[in-house]
């Protein structure tokens, strides 16, 4: 899971930067947790538009079904 990948990477940061490690490596952590962690909000923010157009589907199904229900005798 990318949650994973991103705690894992940190924890190598952090590491990195306790070890005093040459200041490359600890660059290229950085930008690789930088990378992950930017690809998980796009993510999220696409399961939330998903989401979204989920719920709009559904009330549009129980307007129609209303709809349907008030015009049968």
């Amino acid at each position: 899971m990318l949650n994973d990948e991103i705690c894992k990477l940190r924890d190598k940061l952090n590491e990195s930067i306790i070890s005093g490690q040459d200041y490359t490596v600890t660059y290229k952590l950085s930008i690789e947790l930088d990378e992950l962690i930017a690809k998980y909000y796009r993510t999220d923010e696409k399961e939330d538009e998903r989401e979204k157009v989920k719920v709009k589907a559904k009330t549009k199904e129980k307007k129609a079904t209303k709809k349907e229900n008030a015009l049968v005798p």
